[in-house]
Formats: structure tokens, C-alpha cells, sequence
């Protein structure tokens, strides 16, 4: 990966919108119109949900999340390894280096190959289309190196797999709303509404709840939400009756002058967890990169990881804060069924 010469906080989750030269909003789901869920998919799981005992099923309800930086995660969840958003080829630079070129502070020499070792991975997960979640070079060494891998992600990114010169050959497209499930891992993914990345009228990007299936029956609490923009549709999470134990999301905002929000955080990840009914909210830091380019002078942050922690505690005291460190598992153990 190649050295930056400066060191800026900045922001990954919304710089694509300006090189793009589109803008961001929420878009509202009625539950009446959702589209019907997709086939089931195959994964190589190394757990089943079938026949467990209730002291198994527990143990299924303990979730690992490795940071990998920007948006990039590794999560164990229900006996399967999912790879989430990677970066592991070169810099971040949405194809215009000039205008913004970030690369990673602590994992610089992580690469495809160091997450294909075993034990592996076995789903990749995509949320949405453009560079800093469908890294198309990383897709392409992904692809090259374990074509049979199978992915799930937001219909918005089908132009950018297409054109990877080895093609994934197992892919899942999820419009919001829609959910499919892992065979023999036991875990159902639901797509729910993320921002807009263009006009309004626009499929919206993914955000995802993984639930936990259990002797057919689904755990009626989600295990974990994750959204890399603080970006969510307030009314199909309350129409959805939607919960999830753990909510990764941005906390602090990265906006643009005459306050122009690239990323959302602080009030809006409190409503998050609280709508979701959170034990667990991990903080993202996708703007912690070694930055330069024109647009990392413009970009500010508002709010501190403090004081979101201080505003949850006055709505959702129960919650806890958990911080990650990237390289290293973060265990978060669930036992109880909810």
C-alpha cells in the first residue's frame, strides 16, 4: 500500500458523493411493497443450527468483530466468518487520487491473501456500490483467488462485479427489504435502507441485520445491525419491529462546509440504538486514514466519541459502548435468547 505524506481525519462514507457529483437522502419504505426474499444461499459453515442443544444455541449467540479499518470488518456470527466492506489492495481513492487518496494507519500490509488463509472467510458481504465498500481492486483479487466465495450486496454494485475480469460466480443482490439466509450457518440477512447516492427516486444503498435461526424458529432479536453512514429509514425500523443486539455505526459527523453532512452520527446513532433497542453499540472511526488530496482540507468532523457516549447514557443507559481496535477480535458474548 502506498505512504501518504499527510495525516488527516477525514471521511470515508460520503467523499464518493462529491466525485460522483451526487447528494445524499432517506428514502421511506412501505412494509406492503417490500419485494419477495431471494433464494437461499450455499456458505461453508463450520457450525449448524440443527439439533443443537440450548447451551449450543447460546454459544451461537456470541458474535467476534475484527476492524480491519474504514469500513472494513471481519465478523463470526452463527458459526459463519463474513468479510464486510474490504480494502485490502492499494489505497482508497474512488479512481481520483488528486482529489482524495487515503490509506489505512495500522493494517497497511494486510491483503487478500492474509483473509483467505484459513480459517477463512466464507460469505463477503458488500453494503454498497462505490469504491470505499466495493473496492473494485480488492474485489478483483478476491475473485481471481476464490471465485466460488459467496457474496451478498446491494443491487447497485452489479456494474462494478460485472465488469472484475473473474467473475464471482455465486452472488445474492438484496434490495432493502429483502433477506436471505445461510444454509447450515443458521443466519438470516436482512437488507434494510441505507443513503441515497443520487436523486431521490434512486434504489437507496444496504444496511444489514444478521439474525440467528434456531431449530427453524427465528431469534426474534436481531445479532447485529450495521450501516457505515448512520443513514437508516426511521419508519421501516419501527414498522419492521426491528431489533439487533449490537449496532456498529459512525458516531461523529464529517461534514462539509455550510454544514453539508457526509456522514451522519452523534443524535442520529443515539436514535439509531435506541430504535434498535442496542446492548452493544460499537463505534466506527472509517474516517481515521493517512489522507491527501484536495478534498481532505474541506472535509470536519462535529461531536467526539464522548460525547455521543454521554447522550446515550441519558437515552439508553442500559446500552454499552464498546471500542475496537483494529487486528484485534472483539468479543462480544450474548447469551441470553430475546
Amino acid at each position: 500500500m502506498a505512504t501518504t505524506t499527510t495525516t488527516t481525519t477525514t471521511t470515508m462514507g460520503g467523499l464518493h458523493r462529491l466525485i460522483s457529483r451526487s447528494s445524499c437522502s432517506r428514502r421511506t419504505f412501505a412494509a406492503s411493497t417490500l419485494p419477495q426474499r431471494p433464494r437461499a444461499i450455499a456458505v461453508r459453515v463450520r457450525s449448524s443450527s440443527a439439533g443443537v442443544t440450548k447451551s449450543q444455541r447460546q454459544r451461537q449467540r456470541q458474535v467476534k468483530l475484527t476492524y480491519l479499518e474504514i469500513n472494513s470488518w471481519v465478523w463470526e456470527v452463527g458459526g459463519a466468518r463474513i468479510l464486510v466492506d474490504p480494502i485490502l489492495a492499494g489505497n482508497l481513492d474512488f479512481g481520483a487520487p488528486w482529489l482524495f487518496d487515503a490509506a489505512k494507519k495500522r493494517l497497511k500490509n494486510l491483503g487478500v491473501q492474509d483473509v483467505l488463509q484459513p480459517p477463512g472467510v466464507d460469505l463477503l458481504l458488500i453494503t454498497q456500490s462505490l469504491d470505499d465498500h466495493c473496492h473494485a481492486r480488492t474485489l478483483a483479487q478476491l475473485a481471481a483467488a476464490a471465485p466460488d466465495l459467496p457474496v451478498v450486496t446491494t443491487p447497485n454494485a452489479r456494474p462494478v462485479l460485472a465488469a472484475l475480469p473473474t467473475p464471482f460466480r455465486d452472488v445474492t443482490y438484496l434490495e432493502p427489504g429483502q433477506s436471505t439466509n445461510c444454509n447450515g450457518g443458521g443466519v438470516r440477512i436482512l437488507a434494510t435502507p441505507g443513503p441515497v447516492l443520487g436523486p431521490p427516486w434512486q434504489r437507496p444503498e444496504n444496511g444489514y441485520i444478521m439474525f440467528l435461526l434456531q431449530e427453524e424458529e427465528e431469534d426474534a432479536k436481531g445479532l447485529v445491525y450495521y450501516e457505515p453512514h448512520c443513514v437508516y429509514d426511521r419508519s421501516f425500523l419501527e414498522k419492521e419491529a426491528l431489533r439487533a443486539d449490537v449496532v456498529i455505526t459512525p458516531v461523529v459527523k464529517q461534514l462539509l462546509p455550510a454544514n453539508f453532512t457526509l456522514v451522519a452520527g452523534q443524535e442520529d446513532a443515539v436514535e439509531l440504538a435506541s430504535l434498535l433497542r442496542a446492548r452493544y453499540v460499537v463505534p466506527m472511526s472509517n474516517g481515521d486514514v493517512d489522507a491527501k488530496g484536495l478534498l481532505t482540507a474541506v472535509v470536519a468532523t462535529e461531536g467526539t466519541v464522548e460525547a455521543f457516549k454521554d447522550m446515550l447514557a441519558d437515552t439508553l443507559p442500559e446500552a454499552q459502548l464498546l471500542h475496537p481496535t483494529p487486528g484485534v477480535p472483539l468479543h462480544i458474548h450474548l447469551p441470553h435468547l430475546t
